[in-house]
């Protein structure tokens, strides 16, 4: 009041033109806020009628716009609730879908894994050159007998965990365990140039292994191990505890390998000595007389022919045993 341009009339006008542009564009909070002002000028003033209107209206206003604020500040709240909680439900699903990832790699080829995450429905594949191996313990019936069923599984679970141990080092993939059985395969999924001379290595390291192994009771522990070389079918098997098998006349044969071969050694058929000993598609050795020894990998091997012989479901055979050179 004691500024020289004081002026109510002028006051009036602007508030009453404030408050008709703040309804216009819905600004309730600076409304509510023009009307207390223009409530304050009524009450100077003594215009007690208009100031009980301004006020209430500044009142009722007052109390909408926190009314909103506050249903505001709970729908904001409500809002990143969910969003937090479709995060957490984002990262448990994550976990768990890593989680499966992480097991459905440890039980299949990391390949074939990837493709049944990317949704691959049916998988089956022809694989034309592989080196398949097979081993099976002897008297292994026996044996089980004389033992308690904890050292029988322990057993099995440190033979065949060093077994994984070496694949991994060769690049051999492990296909599965039956029994006492032990199946492996180099060339598939992947393709390896060299999966005969992979295969031999991954097989004398095992025999090596093997030679002096003995249970906790002290009883001595040997196997025999087939090879062979051919082509199988490779594919997925089932919904529910699937797994990645293998099949072919490279599989019966590998087999068949084992079976007719003998405690501690390597027995190998004819196409696996050739394709170990070739090289750039050509044969290092073209008679069987040289096949006495050779050296892979800086490995000097001898090579034992058993000549020819009667292989269940095969015929006669021409069959070798493949040892480690002193």
């Amino acid at each position: 009041m004691e500024f020289d341009g004081y002026d109510t009339d002028k006051a009036e006008e602007s508030f009453l033109s404030a408050i008709a542009l703040s309804e216009d564009i819905g600004a309730k909070r600076n409304l509510y806020e023009v009307h207390k002002f223009l409530a304050d000028l009524y009450e100077t003033q003594k215009r007690w009628e208009e100031f009980a209107v301004q006020f209430k209206k500044y009142h009722t206003l007052c109390l909408e716009v926190q009314s909103e604020e506050a249903t505001k500040q709970a729908q904001q709240m409500e809002h990143r609730r969910k969003i937090e909680e479709s995060e957490r439900d984002r990262q448990v699903k994550l976990a768990r879908f890593q989680e499966q990832e992480k097991i459905l790699h440890n039980i299949l080829p990391s390949k074939i894994a990837d493709r049944m995450l990317d949704g691959e429905k049916t998988i089956a594949d022809s694989h034309e050159n592989v080196s398949v191996f097979f081993s099976d313990i002897v008297g292994f019936t026996t044996l089980s007998q004389r033992v308690s069923a904890q050292e029988l599984v322990g057993m099995l679970n440190a033979i065949f965990t060093q077994f994984d141990h070496i694949a991994r080092e060769h690049g051999l993939e492990k296909i599965k365990t039956i029994g006492d059985s032990y199946m492996a395969v180099c060339g598939a999924p992947i393709p390896v140039a060299n999966h005969a001379e992979r295969t031999a290595l991954f097989a004398l390291d095992v025999a090596e292994f093997m030679k002096n192994y003995q249970t906790d009771s002290g009883d001595k522990v040997s196997i025999r191990i087939g090879l062979h070389t051919g082509s199988v079918v490779a594919g997925i098997i089932g919904e529910n505890k699937f797994a990645y098998d293998m099949w072919g006349d490279a599989v019966n044969t590998a087999s068949r390998m084992e079976s007719h071969g003998e405690a501690g050694k390597i027995h190998v058929s004819e196409e696996f000595m050739k394709n170990l000993l070739m090289v750039n598609g050509e044969l290092l050795m073209e008679e069987e007389d040289e096949f006495s020894s050779l050296t892979i990998n800086h490995l000097p091997l001898t090579i034992i022919s058993r000549g020819e012989m009667e292989i269940k479901g095969k015929g006669m055979m021409k069959t070798y045993f493949l040892e480690q050179s002193n």
